[in-house]
């Protein structure tokens, strides 16, 4: 899952003070930036190397470090004390850890597919993006409304005012992520476009990626942190 991860960000920063919507955008894909900070240690190389040969059903990449079960409990245990310690608050750092844990199960439905620890070990996931893409797209596509929605309406109960140009602009976000994955749910945009094969040094896989989570990142906390608050009615 992609799109549907940071949306858990949007409704934990609902219950937590100003100043943690970037730390929790970050948070909520946590699991997503380690992987790319381990294939350029070597030890989750993800293929194919070329974005344009990319699609849901044909990436992979061995996620043993950061998406399999036991070093999940690594994560958790280092991110409760980097929230405990950054925010003073032991809120945000259970919060932090609930979110973490929110990325895992929701991987299980809608992801690549892990394990306990190592190919060899018991799976840990349903492995949707490879053996049904479009199922794995469906399923992140629904979590996303109902989050979406359910955000809007705590939004709205808090009394939070927001322009139709900023919905917009959050619900746009997400509509790309799915988008996106829809789009190369079983083909590559070389497969799609018949993009003849060339290397300018821009169209490597691992550095697309990272330019769209923190597109993304930027993208929702911008529009996200544009609400006003009503004046209280007077009585």
């Amino acid at each position: 899952m992609m799109a549907g991860h940071f949306t858990t960000a949007l409704i934990a920063h609902q219950r937590l003070p100003k100043g943690t919507l970037l730390y929790l955008l970050v948070i909520s894909q946590l699991q997503d930036l380690l992987w790319f900070f381990f294939h350029y240690l070597g030890l989750e190389v993800t293929s194919p190397s070329d974005a344009f040969d990319a699609s849901l059903n044909n990436m992979h990449a061995d996620m043993l470090y950061s998406h399999d079960l036991i070093p999940q409990f690594i994560w958790l245990a280092l991110i409760y004390i980097v929230g405990k310690t950054l925010f003073k608050s032991n809120q945000v750092a259970l919060i932090s850890v609930a979110i973490l844990i929110g990325h895992f199960i929701l991987d299980f439905f809608s992801g690549h597919m892990h394990h306990i620890f190592g190919q060899d070990s018991m799976e840990a996931g349903l492995g949707y993006y490879a053996s049904a893409p479009y199922l794995a797209v469906f399923i992140e596509a629904i979590f996303t409304a109902i989050t979406l929605w359910y955000f809007f309406k705590v939004d709205a109960l808090m009394g939070h005012t927001r322009t139709v140009a900023n919905k917009v602009g959050i619900i746009g976000v997400f509509v790309y992520g799915i988008l996106f994955m829809l789009l190369i749910a079983t083909q590559s945009f070389r497969e799609i476009f018949s993009i003849p094969p060339f290397d300018l040094g821009f169209n490597t896989n691992v550095p697309t990626l990272i330019f769209t989570y923190l597109s993304m990142i930027f993208l929702l906390h911008h529009f996200v942190g544009q609400s006003k608050e009503l004046p209280p009615q007077s009585t």
